[in-house]
């Protein structure tokens, strides 16, 4: 079992496996807060500044979390 604390999990999948290829298209994530398997983050750069792009990203980004971090239930992208 896997005692890392669940923060720490995400922003290290985020950090290592999701981002980089985020970042090739200009978009940077950052989180915010892990509580309760709600993870709260931003996105900012090319992606960003555009409402379809987020809600792709957003969508991609929650799936791919919850596939490799179960316990994970939902995202939520701030401005």
């Amino acid at each position: 079992m896997n005692t890392e604390p669940l923060k720490d999990r995400v922003v290290r999948l985020l950090a290592e496996e999701i981002g980089p290829a985020l970042e090739m298209d200009g978009t940077a994530i950052e989180v915010l807060d892990v509580t309760d398997g709600v993870v709260r983050l931003r996105l900012g750069g090319v992606c960003g500044n555009c409402p379809s792009s987020i809600m792709a990203a957003v969508m991609g980004i929650e799936q791919e979390l919850r596939r490799r971090v179960p316990e994970v239930e939902y995202l939520e992208a701030v401005p």
